[in-house]
């Protein structure tokens, strides 16, 4: 069974989710995404699994996006999959992956959700 994380170190509330979920301690694969950005293939098939668009993994509290002339310029789906993958500041955080099964964000259901599936 997989168990991954993509995170940003340099984010205290994903490093408060990893300590919160014992994720360090559970064997999980980390995956920083400022040192190594997620691929395409990844980003694929967390779309895929989760069921989602490609706008529903981008993170529009982004600095980069919020406080610049970025803001509402991407016209469509896979506008937003490329932003993803050429800035890491783009893709939503944590994505916690258990097994087949994929959590999104720091939302507290999110995050509720994946700590259920971990027990």
């Amino acid at each position: 069974m997989v168990n991954k994380i993509w995170y940003l170190s340099t984010c205290n509330t994903c490093m408060r989710i990893i300590d919160e979920l014992s994720l360090e301690e559970k064997g999980f694969e980390f995956q920083d995404v400022k040192d190594r950005i997620i691929s395409a293939e990844e980003l694929d098939q967390i779309r895929d699994s989760v069921g989602c668009s490609y706008e529903d993994l981008f993170n529009k509290r982004s600095i980069k996006y919020s406080k610049t002339d970025l803001k509402g310029s991407f016209k469509d789906d896979v506008e937003f999959r490329e932003a993803i993958l050429e800035e890491y500041t783009f893709m939503k955080r944590p994505i916690i992956q258990i097994g087949e099964k994929y959590f999104v964000g720091n939302a507290k259901k999110v995050i509720e959700a994946a700590r259920e599936e971990l027990n």
